[in-house]
Order: structure tokens, then sequence, then C-alpha cells
């Protein structure tokens, strides 16, 4: 049988700024807590484990604040991470659905196993329940990212714990959990970005409900990344037909593309392109597919037109500018 486990992470970073911390280690965790619930969604297990820190051995006065740990307490009843990581998956078990508040826990707990030198147990491509989305999902506040506690006293959760502590958080996201249809809202699992595909084979093709998201390997920079077909081909999710583009890709801002594509019997789709940093100067592309009405393509239309405005008076301005220098 299937569990579900909620977790949450506590963190620290170096107290000097982030310009002090590594690079490739900006968050040094400190607690991890976790609640585990069958498919009724019922918990029947809890975790908790301070971890004593490495790395980063004082804490960040904010860390502390929000927390109420102290730096003697965590040297005095933590353990070093690689044993509490590893005591933790295992008491996860190896058929759990991971579900989190937000979408930076996964990551950042896979980010401290590196650094220890761990081996990574999780499947590629890692999909989990980001709570947080779910209710965003659920109330209708669409794009917004809503804390935990709003979300709790939203729902009218009894708050017989404090926030802002890995257990506490995990069970309080637990609950949450058991407001949710989750029979509607089961399907829209979400894809963690810590291990990127590295060959084509690899890349990620998931279908939801309303649209198909493609999540791409790494590419040197955004002009490469358009060069290739799997970034830029337009699918119709109901048929997987590919499909004809109306409205070729064009550039929004320098993180985002848009297109429109359609399908004879399904209608218009609307392709979004963000392109997102890797390591160094790379980039990779989250590539969302879906079908939209007449409206909304017409608004892409409209886009494309001042975007192709705005391009003529820079061009404008730039040859005006060049008229003058030259005088």
């Amino acid at each position: 049988m299937s569990v579900y486990v909620v977790f949450d992470l506590e963190w620290n970073q170096s107290p000097e700024g982030k310009e002090h911390s590594i690079a490739e280690f900006p968050f040094e965790i400190i607690e991890i807590g976790a609640v585990k619930m069958n498919e009724r969604l019922q918990i029947i297990s809890e975790y908790h484990r301070l971890v004593t820190p490495q790395v980063y051995t004082q804490l960040h006065y904010r860390i502390s604040q929000v927390t109420h740990l102290h730096m003697s307490e965590l040297r005095r009843e933590g353990r070093p991470f690689p044993e509490v990581a590893r005591e933790f998956l295992k008491w996860c078990g190896e058929d759990a659905s991971f579900c989190t508040w937000g979408s930076m826990d996964l990551t950042e707990l896979q980010r401290n196993m590196k650094y220890h030198g761990m081996g990574n147990p999780f499947p590629r491509p890692l999909l989990y329940y980001d709570v947080q989305k779910l209710y965003a999902l659920q109330t209708g506040a669409g794009k917004e990212k809503p804390s935990l506690d709003h979300a709790v006293d939203d729902l009218g959760i009894l708050e017989d714990r404090p926030f802002h502590r890995a257990l506490d958080d995990a069970y309080y996201t637990g609950k949450v959990m058991q407001e949710l249809d989750m029979g509607t809202w089961q399907p829209f699992v979400s894809v963690d970005y810590f291990r990127l595909p590295a060959t084509p084979p690899e890349e990620i093709r998931l279908t939801f409900p309303t649209y198909m998201k493609y999540v791409s390997r790494e590419f040197p920079s955004k002009e490469e990344a358009l060069e290739d077909r799997g970034v830029t081909e337009m699918v119709c999710k109901d048929c997987r037909r590919m499909l004809r583009k109306k409205c070729q890709w064009f550039s929004v801002n320098s993180k985002q593309c848009l297109c429109l594509a359609v399908c004879p019997e399904h209608g218009f789709v609307r392709g979004k392109i963000r392109f997102r940093k890797a390591e160094g100067e790379a980039v990779y592309v989250v590539k969302t597919m879906k079908p939209v009405g007449e409206e909304e393509a017409a608004r892409v239309f409209e886009k494309r037109e001042e975007q192709r405005k705005r391009k003529r008076e820079r061009e404008r301005e730039r040859r005006v500018n060049k008229a003058e220098n030259e005088r």
C-alpha cells in the first residue's frame, strides 16, 4: 500500500550573508520533520530529528528568531546529516509519495545529500505533491503562493502547535491535505528540477487534465535551446498530434516565450516557454502546452504585435542615436 510522506525542513545559512556562503551549498539542513499518511489521509506515524551543522556553525539571526532553535541545542541533540538522512529515507519506505509545502524542500534535501557525498536514491523524474500549489488550485488563488499559516487559518484547522518548526509544519501541511479534494487534484503532480534530464530520451513529458508539460535537458544558451525541435514543437494533449503554428515563438521578456498552434480537431493550443538557470551559464526549458479559446488566442496575437511594436521603436531609437553620434 502506498503512503504519503509529508515533510518539512529547517535550514541554516551563512550568518555573514549570501556572499560568504558556498555557492553549491547555500542552505544547510538543521531539522527534518515528517508525518506519514495512509491512502485515506490519516496520520499514522511521525518523524523528527535535529541535525548538527558542519558548515555554517553559527545560526543566522533570522533562523534563530523564526525557529527558536539555538546552536547549543543542535550540538547537544543533533546528529550528523548523513546519519539522519539515511534514517529518514528508511522510515519513508520505498513506496512513499512525497508531499511538501512549496517547491524547495526536496531540492534542498538532495543538495545536502550531494554535498555530503551520498548517493541519490530518488527516481527520475522525481514527482511529488506541492500542497501549496494544490491548495491554491482548490481555492482559486491562481499563481499566488499562500503561506501555510494562512491556509491553516482559512480552513479553520485547529492551531494546537506552533509554526516554523519542521515537524509542526509537516503536521499542518498534512492537515491541509486532509481538507483538499485529492480525487480532483491528485493528477497535478509537481516535478523536482534538482537533477535535470541529461539526454533527449530523458526529457520529461507529462500530461495533466488541462495542459501538457515538457522539461528539457540543459542548453548552453537560450538561442541554442530555441533551435531544438523538442523545445519548439507543439502537441495537442488530447490527440497527441503535432501541430501547425499559427503564431511562431516570440519573446515576451528575457525569461519567457509564447506561441500559438492549432489542432484541426481540438482548436487553439497556447505554448509557453520559461527559461530557467542551470549550473553556470546553462539554461533549461519548462514548456507548457494548454488548450485555449478564441479570446485567449487573440491575446497571444495582441502580445506578439506589442512586442513587434516595441522592437520597431527600439530599432528606430538605435538608428537615431547612431545618426546623432555620427554628426
